[in-house]
C-alpha cells in the first residue's frame, strides 16, 4: 500500500479513447483527455486519503475514507457514487452512474515495478483500458 503512495506522472496510456467511449465522453473532450499530460498525487493520513490529479485541462480533488460513498464528479463531467477499498496492495475505486443507463466502473491502482498501473473497467460492455504513470519528485 505504501507503494501508492507519492507523485506520479503520466507515461503512456493503452486503449483509453474507447474505455472514454463506453463511459459516454463526447469526442472533443476524449480528444483533449488523449493529448494532455496528467499527474497523480496519492497522500494518506491515518483513515482519510486523498487523490489530486491535475493536468494541463483539468484538475480534480478526490478526498475519502475506505468504504464509504461519497459523490464524485469525474474529470469528464460525468455525476457517480464512488467508494474506495484496499485489497492487498491494490486501491480499487468503484464508480456507479447516478444517470439511469450510465456506465458504471471499477479503477484499479496498482505499483508494478516502478510504475503505477491505473486500470479502468467499463463493466457493462467490458471495455479495459490502462494508464502507466512513473514516480516523479515535484
Amino acid at each position: 500500500m505504501a507503494a501508492l503512495l507519492g507523485n506520479w506522472q503520466l507515461d503512456r496510456h493503452e486503449n483509453m479513447d474507447d474505455y472514454m467511449k463506453a463511459v459516454g465522453v463526447n469526442i472533443l473532450v476524449r480528444k483533449v483527455g488523449l493529448s494532455l499530460t496528467s499527474y497523480e498525487e496519492i497522500k494518506q493520513d491515518g483513515d482519510c486519503w486523498e487523490i489530486h490529479i491535475t493536468s494541463t485541462f483539468k484538475n480534480a480533488q478526490l478526498k475519502f475514507k475506505l468504504g464509504e460513498e461519497f459523490e464524485e464528479e469525474t474529470m469528464d463531467g460525468r455525476k457517480v457514487k464512488s467508494t474506495f477499498a484496499l485489497e492487498g496492495d491494490k486501491l480499487i475505486h468503484h464508480q456507479t452512474a447516478v444517470k439511469e443507463g450510465g456506465e458504471n466502473s471499477t479503477i484499479t491502482r496498482e505499483v508494478e515495478g516502478e510504475t503505477l498501473v491505473i486500470t479502468f473497467v467499463a463493466l457493462k460492455q467490458n471495455v479495459t483500458a490502462k494508464r502507466f504513470y512513473k514516480r516523479y519528485t515535484k
